[in-house]
């Protein structure tokens, strides 16, 4: 699951079965439930309305629930929700990769449950790379063949075994540069020598080597961005796209960690879908423009010039967490692909593609309050259990496509992983993954709050050898892709919201480009203390722990020893702990009962009619601790009423959350201000969530320090 394995021996037999159900699946399906069942969020008494509206949900469990002497609710109340019309088996069957895996789009009858699946079949021959040739009139082959175009310079290198060889075994240099608008980067590489990358300030389309119908195109496509009076010399890129592409452009793997769905989510979103577009359109006309040539010669003539593709067609994966993410992305290749208003291209299967990745406006609750980057985050259709195949060739794109016959796939990791299966299963399939040439990992923070383990096994079956030979023309397959040295080509683009180590672990460890890599490494110079509202001490407590393999103990013995006795005591009532891990969550459950402490639970498992009796409770005071995890709070954004003290057992992995959390305090209509507590428990491998909660300059003394360190902060100080 996504927190590493060593966690789980916290884990009861009970919680390892349900885990094995995709949690946030359920916590996805509630957050599209009808207004009477969200909209006691913003009342007073919402708690007493909500239980009036799960009357027979309530009625049926309150006998097991409720004035237990361990004052938490039951076990079973921690399942997903059954109510959205899939049960548990269903999504277990569709987490086993039940379905066939030929790379087709799985969708669920939202009306039946039933799983069905679609393959575009009818345009196979239409969009075949091998049975087309290139249009006469484009004239766009001869265009790429322009002395430095990028995509030839990157694509015809040829590695000798010695530079792999070095690859694999030398480690990365690394140089610093300071770029205008990304700030901090950190260029790192094996075989390259530093030759230092400078940041354009004007950006001509025309020197870009874009293909040929992009070059009118993405002016108007991105012109949402640009400001209504701009330079003529750079009249189609915003400042961090000019440099972002620029960089994307080189072929080098890239990780910007300040992805913000609010401001510069979808500035992103089109600098990459321009890159990713630039590309295949490239190497299709590569291919077309070859076969035109083989057509022509003269039989029996044996050229090995023409080694234009790798073993397996697709060429660029994206993945993102949900459908509307992927709706919008077919919707920038096709308007990237269109030249006019009189020149649509032919789009197949599009209204079929609307109806299964749109979202009707009707289905979201109305006055629902939730913050901006909540809303910006779960706009439209926020199914994280798909993929979908796109052919693209000349003025035609097919959606649908099986995946031996795409250019570009758009998956979820969910996606991903059921096709891909695992070991010993009898359907599973990772073929159409071993000629991938550019990756593209949107908003990978949100993978941490789905399951960060389907994007390890994905990268884990990335570009390996396929098993089949599925039709290849041998003779047409580029030698790097023969020498199974597809990943030393493979350019990463890696987008998210944070710095985090499993993320970056993905960049350091998974990533192999020759090329090499561009982080962006800005550090935060004023933490998410500063919008801290109200006036309460802050206190971070340091635990000292010998490694980062000891530190998940280190912090529970910390936590029952040091922390907890100072808020058994009644008088610390209103106590609400702030979980990060679920493991953690589980394991300090466990240990309040075993300790019969009088205590309720909150976790992404809980159905809402328990959730509604926690927060009653705890609000009323008749449960003293509130056991809350980050998941939860990630999805529902629930404000919890009644908080007095607050112990953030770990530092939570979006700094904002810790603002957020606290900030909840004011909901709390009596109770003196005085009295609240903020307690935070911290370690030296904490530096990077630290930074971002109290900024840079705390931090450095915090990490030397050895005692407590109180802070009293408020408002934006």
């Amino acid at each position: 699951q996504s927190e590493t394995s060593d966690k789980s021996s916290a884990e009861s037999d009970s919680e390892t079965e349900v885990e094995q159900v995709s949690v946030y699946h359920k916590l996805l399906a509630t957050l599209k439930t009808s207004p009477e069942s969200e909209s006691e969020e913003e009342e007073d008494e919402s708690e007493s309305e909500e239980d009036g509206e799960n009357e027979t949900e309530v009625d049926s469990e309150e006998s097991q629930e409720v004035g237990e002497a361990d004052g938490g609710e039951d076990d079973k109340n921690d399942v997903p929700d059954q109510e959205e019309g899939i049960t548990a088996t269903d999504t277990a069957e569709r987490m086993l990769g039940q379905e066939q895996a030929d790379g087709t789009d799985i969708s669920c009858d939202p009306s039946h449950g039933v799983i069905e699946e679609f393959t575009d079949v009818k345009h196979e021959s239409e969009f075949s790379l091998e049975t087309n040739f290139m249009e006469e009139e484009s004239g766009d082959c001869n265009a790429d063949k322009r002395d430095g175009n990028p995509f030839k310079q990157h694509m015809d290198k040829e590695l000798e075994e010695k530079e792999v060889e070095e690859m694999s075994t030398l480690p990365k240099t690394s140089s610093q540069s300071k770029w205008p608008r990304l700030g901090q980067l950190t260029f790192s590489s094996t075989l390259e020598k530093h030759t230092t990358l400078k940041a354009g300030k004007d950006v001509d389309v025309k020197q870009l080597f874009l293909h040929k119908p992009l070059e009118s195109t993405w002016p108007k496509v991105n012109k949402q961005f640009l400001p209504s009076v701009s330079k003529p010399s750079d009249p189609s890129f915003t400042p961090l796209q000019r440099e972002l592409f620029c960089i994307m452009n080189t072929y080098r793997d890239l990780f910007y960690p300040e992805r913000n769905a609010l401001t510069n989510g979808e500035e992103i979103r089109h600098a990459y879908c321009l890159h990713a577009l630039n590309h295949v359109l490239k190497a299709n006309a590569q291919v077309l423009s070859n076969n035109a040539k083989r057509r022509d010669q003269k039989p029996g003539t044996d050229n090995d010039d023409y080694r234009d593709q790798g073993l397996t067609r697709p060429k660029v994966l994206m993945i993102v967490p949900f459908r509307e993410c992927a709706l919008r992305i077919v919707h920038i290749l096709i308007s990237l692909l269109e030249v006019s208003d009189k020149r649509k291209i032919d789009v197949s299967n599009k209204k079929r593609f609307k109806g299964e990745f749109g979202s009707d406006p009707e289905d979201k609750p109305p006055n629902l309050k939730r913050p901006e980057d909540y809303e910006a985050i779960f706009a439209g259709n926020i199914d994280d259990h798909f993929r979908i195949g796109i052919a693209i060739l000349q003025k035609s794109m097919r959606l649908y496509a099986p995946f031996y016959s795409s250019d570009i796939i758009i998956a979820s990791p969910l996606g991903m992983r059921t096709v891909i299966g695992a070991e010993g299963e009898k359907k599973r399939d990772f073929d159409f993954l071993s000629s991938i040439e550019i990756l593209i990992i949107d908003q990978a923070d949100i993978y941490l709050m789905q399951n960060w383990e389907h994007v390890l096994h994905l990268m884990k079956h990335i570009n390996l050898l396929p098993l089949d030979s599925h039709g290849v023309d041998f003779s047409r397959v580029r030698m790097l892709n023969l020498n199974n040295w597809s990943k030393y080509y493979r350019q990463t683009l890696l987008f998210s919201a944070l710095q985090d180590p499993q993320i970056n672990s993905v960049f350091s460890k998974h990533c192999f480009n020759y090329v090499g890599q561009v982080a962006v490494r800005n550090i935060p110079l004023r933490g998410s203390i500063s919008h801290v509202v109200v006036q309460l001490p802050h206190v971070f407590r340091k635990l000292e722990a010998e490694n980062l393999t000891t530190v998940i103990d280190t912090r529970f013995q910390f936590f029952i020893d040091k922390v907890l006795p100072e808020y058994r005591d009644a008088i610390m009532s209103h106590t609400l702990i702030y979980v990060p891990s679920y493991f953690d969550y589980v394991r300090l459950r466990n240990y309040f009962k075993k300790e019969e402490l009088n205590f309720t639970h909150i976790c992404e498992y809980t159905k809402k009619a328990g959730v509604c009796r926690a927060r009653r409770f705890f609000l009323k005071g008749e449960k003293q601790f509130l056991l809350f995890t980050e998941r939860f709070h990630f999805y529902k954004r629930y404000t919890i009423k009644g908080i007095r003290n607050l112990i953030f057992y770990e530092l939570p992995t979006y700094s904002h959350f810790y603002s957020e959390i606290c900030n909840m305090m004011k909901a709390t209509g009596n109770g003196v201000d005085a009295t609240w507590t903020c307690t935070v428990l911290y370690s030296k491998y904490d530096a990077q969530k630290l930074a971002a909660v109290v900024g840079i300059d705390r931090t450095a003394q915090m990490l030397q320090s050895k005692k407590n360190v109180h802070l009293f902060v408020t408002g934006e100080n």
